[in-house]
Parts: structure tokens; C-alpha cells; sequence
């Protein structure tokens, strides 16, 4: 890392709820970027999302104290435009399967016409995270599954407290 010259990268996403291979993956970009702006899309058009904005911040916020070149930040409009606004020029995103580059691939390729300044950068997903995601972790919680090996504490709690008997373990 160059102390001339600092390296900021974003990590976009929904983090509907934020995973521990979301963190994984903002950790091992953070050991290579000076730093990472976390952004989270206030209202992804793709999807609608469980948790408020306000909640996934927190998550993220809570999961990553202590974590001094990470920051969050909410946004809702393109990634590029948010990228720009960070300084950023480059974008980290994580990938676990085929059906993950496949839509990456395609969104890489829109970015980069759009900002061919901005690089995106594909990191790996851990064998123990490649196949947990969020939509996973809802899914899991809303038929009574526990999901607190997956995510973090607090996210495990208040799966608990939106789907009842799923999320975190009663003691």
C-alpha cells in the first residue's frame, strides 16, 4: 500500500442482510486497498430488500468495528457514480459460483462502459462462505432454521425477531 498515493476501493451491495462472506470479503480487500467505502444501495431495483438501510448499516458498522480503513456509506444511485464520489477506481466484488460471474460479468462489462476508468476486481469466496448468501440466510430463518453460523451476532438476532423461531439460538 502507498502512503503517497492511498488506494480506495468500494464494495457495493445490498447486504440484505450482511453474511460472514460479505465480511470475508470487505476484510481481505481492506489487506489490499489503503481503503474500502463499504456502499449500501438504499433500495435495490432487483430486489426488495427486508432489512431498512438503517439496519444494514448498523449490521456492517457493528461487524466491522475496530476495522480503522473500512467505512460505510448508504447511496442509491449507479455504483459508478458512487465510486466517483469515493475517489474510488476501483470496485471489489466477491463471487462464490458460476450463477455469481454470470451476473458480474454482465454488470463488469455495463460498468466499465459506462466508467471505463473504474476497474472491478473479483475476489474468490472462501470454501467455508461459497454458499452463503443472503437470500440463503432469509430463506433458512423463515422456516425456523438457525442462521447465527452464518452472519453475524446481531443480524442473527434480529432475524429471530422477524421470522420468530429462526435466526439465533434460545438459551
Amino acid at each position: 500500500m502507498s502512503s503517497t498515493h492511498p488506494i480506495t476501493a468500494i464494495c457495493p451491495g445490498s447486504y440484505d442482510p450482511v453474511t460472514n462472506g460479505h465480511l470475508d470479503i470487505i476484510h481481505r480487500a481492506a489487506a489490499v486497498f489503503d481503503h474500502i467505502v463499504v456502499g449500501v444501495i438504499v433500495e435495490p431495483h432487483h430486489k426488495q430488500p427486508t432489512f431498512t438501510v438503517e439496519e444494514r448499516i448498523a449490521f456492517l458498522e457493528q461487524a466491522l468495528d475496530g476495522a480503522e480503513n473500512i467505512v460505510v456509506e448508504a447511496f442509491s444511485d449507479l455504483v459508478v457514480n458512487f465510486a466517483k464520489r469515493c475517489g474510488a477506481r476501483t470496485m471489489v466484488k466477491g463471487l462464490r459460483a458460476i450463477s455469481d460471474f454470470e451476473w458480474e460479468f454482465q454488470m463488469g462489462h455495463l460498468n466499465r462502459t459506462i466508467a471505463p476508468e473504474l476497474e472491478t476486481v473479483y475476489v474468490m469466496a472462501d470454501p467455508n462462505y461459497s454458499f452463503v448468501s443472503s437470500s440463503g440466510v432469509k430463506e433458512l430463518a423463515s422456516f425456523g432454521g438457525d442462521v447465527s453460523e452464518f452472519v453475524p451476532p446481531a443480524v442473527a438476532k434480529r432475524c429471530h425477531e422477524i421470522f420468530g423461531n429462526g435466526g439465533a439460538k434460545e438459551d
